[in-house]
């Protein structure tokens, strides 16, 4: 029987979760949903100064709004550490790790000299086959005997196979002189205890694997399948940044994108399936396998982003955007809608949603209903409504109560209300945007004047007619 897939995300709470970190928790759940599997979560909280419940839960919003759901409750790398040094103290009575008590005074003295000679710093402690009757009553840390001889072999699907000479690798300290372990040692015992079968990381994390592999190897677990992703890179080639942009993916959200063109993107940010770019949830479930993860690194390009994201908007149900709508007005703190407000938004979606890249300007070319009479023109649509032009609206709304609400009827009247002025339709166009919904850049007058309705439309037009006059 085929042993069901495990993978995890292990973010450290020291601050939000940037863009890259949400493209390793993707990575990972799209692998293990597609498969059936398990995705779980660790909050790698050891670094006590730094970690702040605040940044957990930035990384738990950041993952629920993407749309990323764990197994499980998430775990606590801090609360397992009396699991950790039980692996220590294991290794240590097996005599696979050692008692050090050298001194921080002794190492840096020890790797001046070797320096001064030309020898490699690395530190070879000399009690690592002291005989144990020969130890003091002194503060000490443990140390795991690293193999001396050989190579250590990284077999990674991502990065093919990385050798590092054991030679390379010193006694790493397993746990510090005050009894707390190590970052390498609890992930390996934490991966090995989750059951984690695939650890799939950024390739920042590569040389880590061959001082976690000594742990797994001392304590006769299998090894879990490696593939370290490439970092994403800035849209100038260099490694991402704060100069980039905002790179917390909250900042994301209230900037307006769609959660699935996120996870879209992020998807195809160094990974690929032949030449599709667009792509649902369920195709990259069954498409996605480390195998299309490409060596090179990625660059961040927010047009493909944009592109993607529009994409994914008009394609959405128009009740699915309306609540993902919602939720993009309570995360970034504005009202909530009206129902008539969804009502006409439900109305007016066709002609929304079209073109649109984020919710941001969704709402911006919603703006016409969002409004509420009476309408406050900006400058340059306020520019339109001449004394000509407001006659003109006054004539208009009377052969507007009797008109049948549809757009061919709409188009009749108005084109005869302006050849009758003798000019072209386009000299009313001006007016009615301004009337309608206070700006120039707007859907066309008939979707805003079919989304609307005949009462609000000829109420519209008859407070811009008589404003100043």
């Amino acid at each position: 029987m085929t042993q069901q897939v495990v993978t995890r995300f292990a973010p450290s709470p020291t601050g939000y979760l940037h863009i890259g970190g949400a493209r390793t928790a993707l990575f990972n759940w799209l692998f293990a949903r597609g498969r059936g599997g398990k995705f779980l979560l660790r909050i790698e909280d050891t670094d006590r100064a730094r970690s702040t419940p605040e940044a957990t839960q930035a990384i738990l919003d950041g993952l629920a709004w993407l749309g990323l759901d764990h197994d499980g409750e998430a775990v606590s790398q801090f609360a397992r550490a009396p699991r950790h040094a039980e692996v220590a103290l294991q290794l240590l009575a097996e005599g696979k790790a050692y008692k050090c008590f050298a001194t921080q005074a002794e190492i840096e003295a020890a790797r001046e000299a070797a320096r001064a000679e030309g020898h490699s710093t690395l530190y070879r402690s000399p009690w690592r086959d002291a005989d144990p009757a020969s130890h003091p009553d002194a503060p000490h840390v443990i140390r795991i005997k690293a193999p001396r001889e050989g190579a250590t072999v990284i077999r990674d699907v991502v990065q093919g196979d990385v050798t590092i000479r054991n030679d390379q690798l010193d006694d790493m300290v397993l746990l510090r002189s005050d009894g707390t372990p190590v970052y390498m040692l609890a992930v390996a015992v934490d991966d090995h205890d989750m059951g984690v079968t695939h650890v799939i990381r950024g390739d920042d994390h590569l040389n880590n694997a061959a001082r976690q592999m000594m742990i797994y190897e001392a304590m006769g677990w299998p090894l879990p399948v490696y593939a370290h992703i490439p970092l994403i890179h800035g849209p100038d080639g260099k490694k991402l940044s704060k100069r980039h942009g905002a790179l917390g993916v909250e900042e994301y959200q209230k900037m307006g994108y769609p959660a699935a063109g996120m996870r879209n993107y992020l998807a195809r940010l160094g990974w690929s399936h032949g030449d599709d770019e667009f792509f649902t949830d369920a195709k990259a479930r069954a498409w996605f396998g480390l195998d299309g993860i490409g060596k090179s690194p990625a660059r961040l390009d927010f047009r493909k982003l944009e592109n993607l994201c529009g994409q994914h908007i008009a394609a959405m149900s128009d009740a699915a955007l309306l609540h993902e709508l919602g939720e993009f007005l309570s995360a970034t703190g504005q009202l909530a809608l009206s129902d008539d407000k969804v009502t006409l938004l439900e109305r007016g979606m066709y002609c929304l949603k079209e073109r649109a890249k984020t919710y941001l300007e969704l709402i911006d070319k919603a703006a016409f209903i969002m409004a509420d009479r009476p309408i406050v023109p900006e400058p340059e649509a306020a520019a339109a409504l001449d004394d000509v032009s407001r006659g003109m609206l006054g004539e208009l709304t009377p052969h507007l109560q009797n008109a049948t609400w549809s757009r061919d009827s709409l188009e009749t009247v108005m084109t005869a209300l302006a050849e009758a002025h003798g000019v072209k339709f386009g000299k009313l166009a001006g007016p009615l945007r301004a009337a309608l919904a206070g700006r120039t850049a707007t859907p066309s007058v008939f979707d805003m004047m079919l989304v609307l309705g005949r009462d609000e439309t000829i109420a519209r037009l008859t407070d811009a007619a008589c404003d100043g006059g």
